[in-house]
């Protein structure tokens, strides 16, 4: 696709951003699976749904600007995901392997932040106002999921330095 515009540019963030998202919903049931902690396992699979409407969100942006949804494959989920991978073959105690699947789902929701801010701010100055409210939700619900991260890898972190 060739970038000649800030149009091109935001379709393109938004071709590979679907691809993202399609990427974590194969990769959160894993994780769900695989989190020993009742209150984790259970966070993977509300963040799941959300991540499911974060998709149809993507869709009716794609619909606003008159393109079709097609997604581009996302690298540096691809990379994320594949670190997210390796942690759960790792040979390690519950809680540490907790705490691992935590640091890699948080650089999985600071990538999505950047991104949906980014193509936010595209859709605002391209005058797609309804997408950049649609954006602006994902936007929120990611920096939310980081949040709710953040409050379990403070006592799942404590539990893991105990196994020391």
């Amino acid at each position: 696709m060739k970038m000649q515009s800030l149009h091109d540019l935001f379709v393109n963030e938004l071709r590979d951003l679907l691809s993202a998202e399609n990427q974590i919903l194969k990769a959160l049931p894993k994780m769900a699976k695989a989190a020993s902690s009742e209150e984790l396992r259970m966070g993977f699979e509300e963040h799941l749904e959300q991540t499911k409407g974060q998709v149809e969100r993507l869709q009716k942006v794609f619909e606003e600007i008159d393109m079709a949804p097609r997604a581009k494959k996302c690298k540096a989920m691809e990379g994320l995901l594949e670190e997210g991978a390796e942690i759960l073959e790792m040979n390690a105690e519950d809680a540490v392997r907790d705490a691992a699947m935590i640091a890699a789902a948080q650089k999985v929701e600071h990538y999505e932040i950047a991104a949906y801010g980014t193509v936010r701010t595209y859709a605002e100055m391209l005058g797609f106002d309804e997408a950049a409210r649609l954006l602006q939700e994902t936007l929120d619900e990611e920096g939310e999921t980081d949040k709710k991260l953040t409050e379990l890898a403070q006592s799942i972190n404590t539990e893991a330095e105990a196994t020391v």
